[in-house]
């Protein structure tokens, strides 16, 4: 394999080179374009009482709010949860259909994080105040606010490793397992057989299995940053009380 060509390839570039358009990018702007139309269709023609697709919309948002729910204690950030959970879990399956996983790129892995970072920032800053969140941040001793402050800056980009390193990580592998078969086939015939016959596991774990637990290991951690982030409370409807008590 070739250390020079590990990185995603280049589709399109502008400005003289400066400005790249990478398959990463492109992949992450199809993917992001599919799921706005499959959930623009699977929330059209809503009834009183549902049927078809409208059961299959409906109980997939049923799970979104319990999952944000059960993380945080508060459905109020399930719409972001469903969005984020959606993107990266698509995303990073690609290797499925033979396309190189968007969050294999540090570009798109790290803008999510940065994306999850800004939204706790925000939202920490809207529910405590400017002085509060100073406040909150310099508790139980002052001396904690550069430790605090250190440890905030450090979550997107602990984020963002852990879901490039291990999506990145996997293609590595089924990349040079596939490259193995091809040359231990060749040594029986010119067909690369043991290639499809025994890539099956790989693909089920890297391609399906790992997609699955990275993005709900980034979905929860973004929840649980959040609701740290956010006064005991903060939004927790008393809908969302009466779910959590009767969970």
């Amino acid at each position: 394999m070739n250390v020079s060509e590990l990185g995603p390839r280049i589709i399109y570039s502008f400005a003289n080179g400066k400005v790249v358009i990478d398959e990463c990018t492109l992949g992450a702007m199809i993917v992001a374009g599919i799921l706005m139309i499959v959930f623009i269709w699977l929330g059209s023609g809503l009834k009183t009482i549902p049927k078809g697709k409208q059961i299959w919309a409906e109980l997939i948002v049923e799970k979104v709010y319990s999952f944000t729910r059960n993380n945080m204690g508060t459905s109020w950030f399930a719409p972001y949860a469903g969005t984020l959970f959606s993107f990266v879990l698509v995303g990073s399956s690609l290797g499925l259909i033979g396309i190189r996983p968007i969050t294999a790129s540090t570009n798109v892995a790290f803008a999510l994080s940065l994306l999850t970072f800004l939204v706790i920032q925000i939202y920490g800053f809207k529910s405590w105040g400017f002085k509060g969140k100073l406040k909150e941040m310099c508790e139980p001793y002052p001396f904690m606010f550069p430790l605090k402050l250190i440890e905030e800056c450090t979550l997107p980009v602990s984020l963002g490793f852990r879901l490039f390193g291990n999506i990145f990580g996997g293609m590595i592998i089924v990349e040079l397992f596939l490259n193995l078969m091809t040359q231990l086939s060749n040594y029986i015939c010119d067909v690369p057989f043991l290639r499809f016959l025994t890539v099956l596991p790989l693909n089920g774990f890297f391609d399906m299995f790992e997609p699955v637990i990275q993005t709900y290991i980034f979905t929860s951690l973004t929840l649980i940053f959040l609701a740290k982030a956010m006064p005991l409370g903060w939004h927790i409807s008393n809908e969302d009380r009466k779910a959590l008590e009767k969970n």
